[in-house]
């Protein structure tokens, strides 16, 4: 069975998650991402409510309900799963101990900053620990569509949406491309495989430059 557009962007995302990092997973796509993780991939997911070693989210009927990540969703403990309180969890953050914070976004700029918290005149629960998951974990890569519902483009010369951390992202991933942030711009890695470079440079809001090598698909 062929595997739906965003279905492979989580599967792509998968491929760069390395092998006995620590991570955290934001809500959303994110959190989606662990479905498509090898079996045998040893990774240390990180809750910033104090859990270290999460294993997989379940529905309520199989739940320890005394278990919940921080975004409310019920985890499994695995073998090795520590318990701690909320400073020494983001004791652990602001230290730089993640190797990679995953996030979802509402927004990025070409200089990678980041929006995700907030939209104006819109109820949110607050920011909770986006700032420090932005600003402290050695790479932030985002997962988001390429343009929100009404066909505009989530890469943008500047955000316009309250800011979350300035130049914190290091590579996006949306149901188009993937895409480096880097000093000298962004830069196309790869595409997916049902659009063009061009249906890329023509939905991405800001300048995009291209790999020296082919660019890949995915």
């Amino acid at each position: 069975m062929s595997l739906s557009v965003k279905q492979r962007m989580l599967q792509r995302v998968a491929k760069d998650i390395a092998h006995q990092s620590m991570v955290n997973l934001g809500m959303g796509y994110p959190l989606e991402v662990l479905d498509f993780l090898p079996a045998d991939l040893q990774v240390c997911f990180h809750s910033e409510n104090g859990i270290s070693g999460v294993g997989p989210v379940l529905g309520s009927e199989h739940a320890d309900r005394n278990l919940i990540d921080a975004g409310g969703g019920y985890v499994t403990p695995l073998p090795g799963t520590a318990y701690f309180d909320s400073a020494t969890s983001f004791a652990m953050i602001r230290s730089g101990r993640l190797d990679v914070s995953l996030l979802g976004a509402f927004e990025v700029s070409a200089k990678g900053d980041l929006a995700n918290w907030v939209i104006p005149g819109k109820f949110t629960p607050g920011m909770g620990g986006a700032v420090e998951l932005a600003q402290k974990a050695k790479r932030v890569y985002v997962i988001m569509t390429h343009c929100d519902k009404h066909g505009q483009a989530k890469i943008k010369p500047e955000c316009s949406l309250p800011l979350t951390a300035a130049a914190c992202v290091d590579r996006i991933y949306t149901d188009m491309a993937v895409i480096d942030v880097t000093p000298a711009g962004l830069l196309l890695r790869e595409i997916a495989e049902h659009v063009s470079v061009e249906d890329v440079v023509a939905a991405t809001g800001a300048e995009l430059h291209m790999s020296t090598g082919q660019i890949g698909r995915f």
